[in-house]
Parts: C-alpha cells; sequence; structure tokens
C-alpha cells in the first residue's frame, strides 16, 4: 500500500460556505484484471489457458462495481491456431472472455499490418495503440488513442504504448512507433486536461522501456506486458505491475481513490494493492472450455499426422535455440537451404517456440512443426557477399547476453565467436562447407522473409539481392516438414557449427 497525494486547486469561497455535506470525502474503488502475452488456448502444466482466465475474472469482478479485464498486448500470435488462422480464433476468445481494453504487442503484427487491422476490427473492446501510426501518421486504423472511464466521482485516463522494437521484431510494415516517453507526456497532459484524476497506462513493453517510464514520473499505473515476468513494483511515484504469460498468474490491482478537503484545498490520492491468483487450482469455466474443445477437435483431425522420426534429441527450449548451435536449429537451416539450393542456410533462434524436447524415436507430427514455426513465415533466397554474410553474423551474436531472439541457427557454414568482445566485432572465424570465407565472393542463402525484410535486426540482408521473393516462396513450415517426409527418419546433432571461444 502507499499513498500519492495531489493538490488539484483553492476551494472557492462559495464552496468553503457550503453546507459541511458539500465538503465530505469521496471514495471510490477501480479494480484491473490484467494478463498478456498470452498465446495457449489450454492450460499448461495445470495453470493458465482461457477457459480458467474466465473464472478468475468472474470471481474478481463479483461485487467490483468498477472492474476491467485489460490484456497488455501480445495475443494474435504465435500459436498453433494463429500459424493457420492468423490469430481469428485468439480475437474469438478474447471477446467470449469479455477483454474491456487491450493494447497492441509486436506479435499483434507478426502477419502482417493488414491482418492487425482485420483483428482490431473483429474485436469486440477498444484496442490502443497510442504511439502506433500507419505510413500517412495517422492511428492504426480501429485503434483508439486514449479512453476514459468514470469511476464514481472520479476520471481514470487510459493510454496503450507499444514497444518502439516492434519495427525490428515484427513485420510492421509501413507502420511505425513514436517514442515512448514523448508519447505518454503528450497523452498525460491530454487526459488530465480532460480531468483525468489518475493516468493508467497499457503498455507492451520491454523492461528497459517499462523502467524508464515508471521514474519519469508521466504516469501513475502501468500495466504492461512483453518480458513474460511477475511484477508487482512501486517506486514512491508509479505503481507498475507484470503478469507473466497465458494467465498462469492472473494480475489483480486494486486502486482506491479518494478526494477529500484540507486547509480550504480540495485534495486527491490514491493507493494500490497488487496481488497475483495462480490458476493452478481455479477450475475451468465450462462455456470457454467447450469452445476450445471444438478448436482441438479441428487441431487433432488436421495435425496429429505422422511426418517421419527423429533418431536424436531434438530440444527447441529458448534457453537452447538463442543461446547457441542447436541440432532443432540445424535441422530447420538444413531443410531451407536444401529447399531452395542454397550455399547457406539461416535462421532466428527466436522463431523457433514450440519449448520442448523430443526423445530420441520420436514420430514428429505436423502440429510438431506448426508449433515449432508458428509465424508462417515463407524461405527466400538471397545472394549476398562474404562480407555481407560477416555481418549477418555479428548481428546474430550481437545480444547473446540477453539471449535475443536474432541468435543464428545456420547450414552450410560454421563460425567462431567471442562473446565478450565488443557487440559488432565478436565473430573471429567464418567458413562455408570446407572453406573459409572469402569476403569478395558472392554466396546464395536460404532465409526467412522476416529476416529478409530486416526482422531481428538483420537490416544487411534488405541490401541483398532477391533471387526467390517471398510472393513466390514456400511455407516454411510445409519446407521443413517435406524434408523430413522425404527423409523418413532425421539424425540432427551439434555438431561444431557454431563455437564461442
Amino acid at each position: 500500500m502507499r499513498l500519492k497525494t495531489i493538490f488539484s486547486g483553492l476551494i472557492s469561497g462559495l464552496i468553503a460556505f457550503a453546507p459541511m455535506a458539500a465538503m465530505a470525502e469521496e471514495k471510490a474503488t477501480i479494480r484491473f484484471i490484467l494478463t498478456g502475452d498470452h498465446y495457449e488456448l489450454s492450460p499448461q502444466k495445470g495453470r493458465g489457458g482461457y477457459a480458467k482466465l474466465a473464472s478468475v475474472v468472474r470471481q474478481e469482478k463479483v461485487g467490483e462495481k468498477h472492474s476491467f479485464l485489460v490484456h497488455a498486448g501480445d495475443a494474435y500470435s504465435p500459436s498453433l491456431l494463429s500459424s493457420m488462422d492468423k490469430g481469428k480464433s485468439t480475437v474469438d476468445m478474447l471477446n467470449a472472455v469479455g477483454v474491456d481494453y487491450m493494447v497492441l504487442g509486436n506479435h499483434e503484427w507478426d502477419f502482417g499490418m493488414e491482418n492487425t487491422r482485420e483483428r482490431v476490427w473483429q474485436s469486440d473492446f477498444p484496442v490502443l495503440a497510442s504511439n502506433a501510426i500507419d505510413i500517412d501518421g495517422l492511428p492504426i486504423d480501429g485503434t483508439v488513442r486514449t479512453a476514459m472511464v468514470n469511476v464514481g466521482p472520479f476520471r481514470v485516463g487510459i493510454m496503450g504504448l507499444v514497444t518502439t522494437n516492434t519495427k525490428v521484431i515484427s513485420s510492421a510494415g509501413t507502420d511505425d512507433f513514436l517514442p515512448v516517453l514523448d508519447t505518454a507526456k503528450l497523452l498525460a497532459k491530454e487526459l488530465k486536461g480532460q480531468g483525468a484524476n489518475l493516468i493508467v497506462a497499457l503498455a507492451h513493453l520491454d523492461y528497459l522501456e517499462d523502467i524508464e517510464l515508471a521514474q519519469s514520473g508521466l504516469v501513475d499505473v502501468i500495466l504492461s506486458g512483453h518480458d513474460h515476468y511477475y511484477i508487482a513494483w512501486d517506486n514512491g511515484n508509479t505503481v507498475w505491475m507484470d503478469s507473466g504469460e497465458n494467465s498462469e498468474k492472473v494480475g489483480v490491482m486494486d486502486v482506491y481513490l479518494k478526494s477529500y478537503m484540507k486547509s480550504g484545498k480540495k485534495r486527491f490520492s490514491w493507493e494500490a494493492d497488487m496481488r497475483f491468483v495462480d490458476t493452478i487450482n481455479v477450475p475451468e469455466d465450462r462455456a470457454i472450455a467447450s469452445k476450445i474443445k471444438e478448436y482441438d477437435k479441428f487441431l487433432t483431425a488436421e495435425l496429429d499426422i505422422v511426418i517421419g522420426k527423429t533418431n536424436t534429441e531434438l530440444d527447441s527450449r529458448r534457453n537452447t535455440v538463442r543461446k547457441g548451435e542447436a541440432a532443432i536449429g540445424n535441422l530447420i537451416a538444413d531443410a531451407m537451404r536444401n529447399g531452395v539450393d542454397a550455399d547457406i542456410g539461416l535462421t532466428n533462434g527466436g522463431g523457433i517456440r514450440a519449448k520442448k524436447i523430443y526423445a530420441p524415436g520420436t514420430m514428429l507430427t505436423r502440429r510438431d512443426f506448426l508449433k515449432e514455426l508458428p509465424f508462417g513465415n515463407v524461405v527466400v533466397k538471397l545472394s549476398l557477399t562474404g562480407a555481407q554474410v560477416w555481418d549477418v553474423l555479428e548481428n546474430g551474436v550481437s545480444e547473446i547476453e540477453e539471449q535475443s531472439g536474432r541468435f543464428p541457427q545456420v547450414s552450410g557454414m560454421s563460425f567462431t565467436y567471442n562473446p565478450k568482445a565488443k557487440s559488432g566485432a565478436r565473430v573471429v572465424s567464418v567458413k562455408i562447407g570446407s572453406q573459409s570465407l572469402n569476403k569478395g565472393r558472392t554466396y546464395t542463402m536460404a532465409t526467412n522473409d522476416y529476416m529478409a525484410r530486416g526482422g531481428d535486426g538483420y537490416s544487411v540482408l534488405k541490401k541483398a539481392k532477391v533471387i526467390i521473393n517471398a510472393s513466390n516462396a514456400t511455407i516454411m513450415a510445409s519446407m521443413v516438414m517435406d524434408y523430413i517426409k522425404a527423409k523418413g527418419s532425421v539424425s540432427p546433432k551439434v555438431e561444431g557449427r557454431i563455437v564461442a571461444q
């Protein structure tokens, strides 16, 4: 609990002589139920999923007149279903559980900006993206810039802030993202001018952006997503909450609002309580669970088809594919290189998403690889110089400390790097096949269209000559599945393609 008091102006002489009842203390409470980064329809290891979220929302709204389910972004992607319907089923689910407000996250652009707009218009609730603009400098079609909520005698202003890194890590096209603090400053002023007593930022920001926003004092409350952390933080001026992923633990914040007279002045104060609701023992909402079963029936028929077998262990956990050479990364990159007959293959570890271990002897299904590669990317073929290949690898290992999604999984080449060296000067040596990289020679590369557009910081790929473009390309997951099916069984392993000194 903490208290913040601000002055709202001097009481006039007329009010000063009004009946005491007019000066009575006024109180109200607003409850925010926070979720975000929600990719899975069903519980994972007993926690989360939309049916459990619906039960928590129903319980937490009982007796609370001013209670709101808010979504902190990343819903349309990535998931098994979204790889098939581009997030349509997810928005159906958000509508069903009764989201009140949502901010767009970076994954809302995974299927391109036109799909972003389709999903926004499909939503039965206001969608915010206050710092996101289109090519004409206008708000994203269908979104609202700000919202104002009346809570008894008080007004609560809400803005939605999206990480500026969305331009790099998603497929935003010509959409752009204005600086977070500049936008917050402008909108806080506007909302206060409209009579807002409390300023709330519904945010999808990375950790450092959240910290900067909290320390700026521009907003009172931050309800955030993106980093998948559990955060209940108070710097004495601003409270900040983040509730992890998939509604495994749902955040609940109660903000107690009060106005009162003191020394002839009207004052406003607020206090906040924050807690998490662990969903491990929460029963599923029957109606929502029934909807999920229908989706599962559809998926089972289409996806539980065996495509081959792995003779070796495959590990797609985040710590594996974003930190070093991974057997599954080798398999995917090999399939891409083979599929377009390129000299080398390259894909980003962050695009491998199932976070799963496949034991030797596991029969692999369509479901497995649509879950591993959920973004619907296609395999393009580029021509680039050896010098450009070197720069590509420098970018790939530039954020190794953060286990960034840009970490490269490669085929047809190997390289050594020094993780302790300065970012941008870490690559030590590169081989194409068995030969040292020739910086003056031209090589062909198989990669995904997201990286080819400069995604994950691979801006050098935008300068490469395009041999197979995205419009003529094959879906990445399909290419990998065809590769496995043709072989019948695969035996990928870590073999020294990527070596840290």
